[in-house]
C-alpha cells in the first residue's frame, strides 16, 4: 500500500512514537525462537525503516512504519528467519523511500536486497496498459518466489495486513484490490498450502466485495451457531469419551465454514442458508499416522458415516501437501458432521503450508517433511519463464497452474501425479518429463487406447506411447490446459519454425549464389570471417543463422544478398564463374534452375500452401517469399500469384514438387446439381468412393427455393490424379450438371 507523505505534525509526534514502540515491542515479544544475532538485525533493520519512512502516513493516520511492523509480525507467526523478517521490514523502502538496492546490499546483504527487490512493484516503468504492468509485476514476484520462496510469504503477509485495513482505503479501490486479492493471491495461499492466510484474505475480500451479502450470512451463522452449541458440546465430550476408552490421547476443535465458502457453496448450488449442512466440524489430532485410521473406526462406531463423504487425503496428498481424512457423520438430532483427521505434523503444513518449512525447523531442526511443498510448482515458473518472455502469457500460464482443483492419476508404475481439472494426455504426458511429452505419439488409460485429448479422471493409470519421429502438434494447445504443457508445446514450435526457415534460407542463398556465378556459399572458414561481418553489418542481422533465417521467412530476399556476397568476394580475389551463370540461366527456362525448392507436404511453418490457389501435387507451381510469413505456394496460373510476380518479381523462386508427397493437400471444388431430395448425399457418396476426404462443405442460403445450387467442397486429395478421378465419378450422377475445381479465388489475397 502506497505511502501518503504529509507534513510532520508536531501534536502528533509523540502519539505517533509512543504507537509505534507499542507495536515493535509486540513484535519483539514474537522472536524467541531467533537467536540474540537475529534479533539485532531486526532491531537495526526497524531503525532503517523507521527513519526511511519518517514522516509517511497510512491512509488510517497511523505512521507508515506501523504497515511494515504489522507484515513483519505475520513473518514471525510462521517462524521465519532474521532475514526474512529484516526483507519484511523494508519491503516499501525500495519503492516509497527512494532506498537502492545497493544500499540494501551495503547494510543488509544480498539476499535481503534480491527479496525486497522481488517484492518492489514496477510502477516507475511505463506499461502500455495496466494489466500490462500488473502482469509484469507478478512476473517478477512470482521468480524471485521461486527462487526463493520468502518472497511470496512476505508478500502474502503485506496483502493480508492490507486488506485488514482495508476500511481506511478509498472506497473507489475496494474492488480492484479485492478481485485481484480473490484471483491472484488467495489462489497462491492456497497452492502453497496457507490455508489461514487464505481463508481469511477470502473472506476480507468478501466483506468489502459485497458488504451486505457478507453481513445477512454473518448474522445467520452467529444465530446457527447459538442455536447448535448445545449439540457441538455434546458431540465434543461423546467423541472425548469414546476415545478414552481406546486410550488414544486426542486434541479436538470445533471447525467453521468460511463465510465467502457459504456463499459460494450457495451461489453455485443455488441453495438457501438452511440447505448448507457442512457449517460445522470438528478437527481430531492424534499422535500417529496409524492413529488417524483407528480414529476413523472408533468414529464410525459412534456415528453413522454419510455415504460418499469420505476422503483419504493421507494416502494420497493434495497438490499443496495437504493430509487428512475427511468423513461425515451423522450426529445427534440429524446434523451433518465433517470431521477432519490428522497428525500434529500434519496440522502444522495444513495450516501453515509452505511457510511450515520453517516452522519444522525450530521443532525439528533436521526434518525434511515440508522441503518439497510447493516447490516442484516453484520450478514449473522458473522453466514456463525461460520459454515465454511476454509477462501477460507468462502470467496466464501461471493462473492456469493455481487452479484449486485437482485430479490424482497414475503412471503404469503407480506414482502418482497431481494436474489440475481438466488435465488431458499431453498435460500427463509434460508432468512426467517435457522430453516425453514433446515425443508423445498415443496415449492409453487404464490399458485402453484414447485420443490425446481425452480429459483424465481420478485414478486413472495414465500410459505414454513415444515415438523418436513424433513431434508437438500446434492442435495441441487448443486443448492442453497446464502452463507446463503449453508453454513447451510453444517453445518447440517456434524452435523448429527458427530451424525449417534456417534450412530453407541456406537453400535459397546457394541458389542465388549459384545463378550470380558462385558454386559454394562461402564457409565459416577464418579467412572468410571479415567477408561474413561486413555482410551481417550491410543486413542488420546478428549471426549468419539469423541471416539465413530472415531470407527462409521472407524478410530478406536471397538475390540481393548473394549480389553483395559477390562483391565481397571480388575484393578477395574470387570472381563469378561465366559458364556456371550461362548454365544457370539456361537451366532457369526449364522446369527448375538447379539448387530449386522442392516440397512434399513435410514442411511445418516454413512452407504455406496458398488458400487462393490451393495447389496440389502435379499443379505447376512457383514460389513467393512472403515479407515475414516464409515460402508461400502458388499454382502458376492463379490470379494472386501472377499480380504478386507482376508488382514484386524477384521475390518469386522456382518450386517443384518432390517424387514422394507425404500427406493429402486440400482443393475446392463447385459441383452444380439439380436441387432435390437426397442431392447433397449423393455427391457426398460419389466424392467418398473416389477415397477423398470432405473437410468444409458450403450450400446457398437458399436451397429449397432454387431448382440448381451450387455445392461448394474443401476434399483432400493425393495429386491432379487423383483430383480427376474425384471430377469423373461426379459427372457421372444424374443430377450433376457440373463439376469443376476452383483454380483461383480472386477474393484472397496476401
Amino acid at each position: 500500500m502506497s505511502a501518503v507523505l504529509t507534513p510532520n505534525l508536531s501534536n502528533n509526534k509523540i502519539e505517533a512514537a509512543n504507537a509505534t514502540a507499542a507495536s515493535f515491542a509486540s513484535l519483539l515479544t514474537k522472536l524467541d525462537y531467533l537467536g540474540k544475532e537475529g534479533k539485532e538485525l531486526v532491531r537495526k533493520a526497524y531503525r532503517f525503516s523507521d527513519k526511511a519512512h519518517l514522516g509517511q502516513i497510512r491512509q488510517s493516520g497511523e505512521p507508515y512504519i506501523t504497515h511494515p511492523i504489522a507484515v513483519a509480525a505475520q513473518c514471525a507467526e510462521w517462524k521465519l528467519d532474521a532475514q526474512a523478517l529484516v526483507a519484511a521490514l523494508l519491503h516499501d523502502a525500495m519503492e516509497d523511500c527512494g532506498v537502492s538496492k545497493a544500499d540494501l546490499i551495503e547494510e543488509f546483504s544480498a539476499p535481503v536486497a534480491d527479496m525486497v527487490d522481488g517484492l518492489t512493484k514496477l510502477d516507475k516503468l511505463q506499461f502500455d496498459t495496466q494489466e500490462e504492468g500488473q502482469a509484469e509485476s507478478f512476473r517478477k514476484m512470482l521468480l524471485a518466489m521461486a527462487k526463493d520462496v520468502r518472497v511470496i510469504l512476505i508478500k502474502l503477509a503485506d496483502r493480508s495486513h492490507n486488506m485488514r485495513t482495508m476500511s481506511s482505503m478509498p472506497t473507489s479501490k475496494w474492488s480492484r484490490i479485492c478481485n485481484e486479492t480473490l484471483e491472484i493471491y488467495a489462489p497462491i495461499a492456497h497452492r502453497l498450502g496457507l490455508n489461514q492466510t487464505y481463508r481469511e484474505l477470502q473472506d476480507l475480500s468478501f466483506k468489502y466485495l459485497k458488504p451486505w451479502r457478507y453481513g445477512v450470512i454473518e448474522k445467520a451463522v452467529n444465530k446457527a451457531r447459538s442455536r447448535r452449541r448445545d449439540i457441538l458440546n455434546k458431540v465434543q465430550k461423546d467423541v472425548e469419551a469414546e476415545f478414552s476408552k481406546f486410550n488414544i490421547p486426542i486434541k479436538i476443535y470445533g471447525r467453521e465454514k468460511t463465510l465467502f465458502s457459504i456463499y459460494k457453496k450457495m451461489d453455485l448450488k443455488n441453495l438457501s442458508f438452511a440447505q448448507v449442512t457442512d457449517i460445522y466440524g470438528m478437527r481430531i489430532i492424534v499422535p500417529s499416522v496409524v492413529e488417524c485410521y483407528t480414529a476413523l473406526g472408533v468414529l464410525h462406531q459412534l456415528y453413522k458415516p454419510v455415504p460418499g463423504r469420505f476422503k483419504d487425503h493421507i494416502a494420497i496428498a493434495k497438490v499443496n501437501g495437504y493430509q487428512s481424512i475427511h468423513t461425515t457423520l451423522v450426529g445427534p438430532a440429524g446434523i451433518n458432521i465433517e470431521f477432519q483427521l490428522r497428525t500434529e505434523a500434519m496440522h502444522i503444513v495444513a495450516e501453515s503450508g509452505v511457510a511450515s518449512h520453517w516452522l519444522y525447523k525450530t521443532k525439528e531442526p533436521h526434518s525434511e517433511t515440508s522441503e518439497r511443498l510447493g516447490t516442484q510448482w516453484l520450478q514449473s515458473l522458473v522453466d514456463i519463464e525461460s520459454e515465454t518472455h511476454d509477462a501477460t502469457e507468462f502470467w496466464d500460464y501461471v493462473k492456469v497452474d493455481l487452479f484449486p482443483d485437482a485430479v490424482y492419476v497414475f503412471t503404469p508404475k503407480s506414482k502418482i501425479l497431481a494436474l489440475p481439472r481438466g488435465a488431458t494426455v499431453v498435460d500427463f504426458a509434460y508432468a512426467v518429463h517435457s522430453n516425453i511429452g514433446d515425443r508423445t505419439m498415443a496415449g492409453k488409460i487404464n490399458s485402453e487406447s484414447v485420443p490425446l485429448r481425452t480429459e483424465l479422471r481420478n485414478g486413472d493409470v495414465v500410459e505414454i506411447i513415444t515415438s523418436t519421429v513424433a513431434a508437438p502438434n500446434p492442435a495441441w494447445l487448443g486443448f492442453v490446459r497446464t502452463g507446463r504443457a503449453r508453454s513447451k508445446i510453444r517453445h518447440f514450435l517456434k524452435t523448429q519454425a527458427q530451424t525449417e526457415s534456417l534450412g530453407l534460407g541456406e537453400k535459397l542463398l546457394a541458389q542465388a549464389l549459384r545463378a550470380e556465378g558462385i558454386e559454394q556459399m562461402p564457409s565459416d572458414d577464418p579467412k572468410y570471417k571479415t567477408l561474413w561481418d561486413r555482410l551481417l553489418r550491410f543486413t542488420g542481422s546478428h549471426s549468419k543463422d539469423d541471416l539465413l533465417t530472415d531470407i527462409g521467412i521472407g524478410k530478406r530476399v536471397a538475390s540481393i544478398v548473394a549480389k553483395r556476397m559477390v562483391l565481397l568476394l571480388s575484393e578477395l580475389g574470387e570472381k563469378p564463374d561465366a559458364l556456371l551463370i550461362s548454365k544457370e540461366r539456361f537451366t532457369a527456362h526449364e522446369n527448375l534452375s538447379q539448387g530449386g525448392v522442392i516440397v512434399d507436404g513435410s514442411e511445418n511453418v516454413s512452407v504455406q500452401y496458398a488458400h487462393c490457389c490451393r495447389p496440389i501435387p502435379g499443379d505447376t507451381i512457383l514460389g513467393y517469399l512472403g515479407r515475414g510469413e516464409g515460402l508461400v505456394v502458388h499454382t502458376e496460373e492463379c490470379s494472386v500469384g501472377q499480380r504478386l510476380k507482376h508488382k514484386d518479381n524477384e521475390r518469386f523462386i522456382a518450386v517443384e514438387w518432390a517424387d514422394d508427397i507425404v500427406r493429402a493437400f486440400e482443393t475446392e471444388l463447385v459441383v452444380t446439381v439439380q436441387n432435390g431430395k437426397g442431392a447433397l448425399a449423393r455427391v457426398a457418396t460419389a466424392i467418398a468412393s473416389a477415397e477423398a476426404d470432405i473437410t468444409h462443405v458450403n450450400m446457398s442460403d437458399e436451397y429449397s427455393a432454387q431448382s440448381a445450387i451450387d455445392l461448394k467442397f474443401t476434399i483432400a486429395v493425393r495429386d491432379t490424379t487423383h483430383l480427376d478421378s474425384v471430377l469423373k465419378n461426379l459427372r457421372r450422377i444424374p443430377v450433376v450438371s457440373q463439376a469443376v475445381r476452383v483454380t483461383s479465388n480472386k477474393d484472397h489475397s496476401h
